[in-house]
């Protein structure tokens, strides 16, 4: 299977969510702390407060603000999900491509390299006003499905190399 990809969706997608994180996140957040690898250790609110609560978040490039309600909330959520699986997409479509560059199962995974990239992502969070928590989990997840994803074309084409 070779993968085509839309260079001008990535494009636009990878613009949106530059766009998206103009958010706030700066030193007067009260939220700030919830950005960092370590969650601060904090007893859970009792608050019963009046929706909506605080300053909006998502500052867009135009001056507006997001959002005006849950639902609007969820839109731009479900509006980012396709984009997001296509950035998923064209990764394991270079997950796929690295097996052809490994000369034995063993050589699939390689733990320092998982690690780096995993590092990598949570040092880079900040840039993109990403928590760090979850840069961290997203990673640790895409490796961990990635890895299984890579042995199973490692070993599918030496089934099907075999067969021929």
């Amino acid at each position: 299977m070779v993968f085509k990809f839309n260079l001008s969706l990535f494009a636009y997608a990878v613009s949106q969510l530059v766009v998206i994180v103009q958010g706030s996140s700066n030193a007067s957040d009260p939220a700030i702390a919830c950005y960092n690898t370590s969650l601060p250790d904090i007893p859970p609110s009792t608050d019963n407060r009046t929706i909506p609560w605080g300053s909006p978040s998502i500052i867009f490039d135009d001056g507006s603000t997001c959002c005006d309600s849950l639902d609007e909330v969820r839109a731009g959520i479900d509006e980012i999900a396709p984009q997001l699986l296509q950035l998923l997409g064209m990764r394991a479509a270079y997950v796929r491509e690295a097996t052809r560059f490994k000369a034995t199962r063993d050589t699939v995974d390689v733990p320092a390299r998982d690690a780096q990239v995993i590092q990598d992502a949570v040092d880079q969070a900040p840039n993109f006003k990403l928590p760090q928590t979850i840069a961290q989990a997203v990673f640790e997840a895409i490796i961990n499905s990635s890895v299984p994803f890579e042995e199973c074309v490692f070993d599918e084409f030496d089934q099907t190399e075999g067969e021929q």
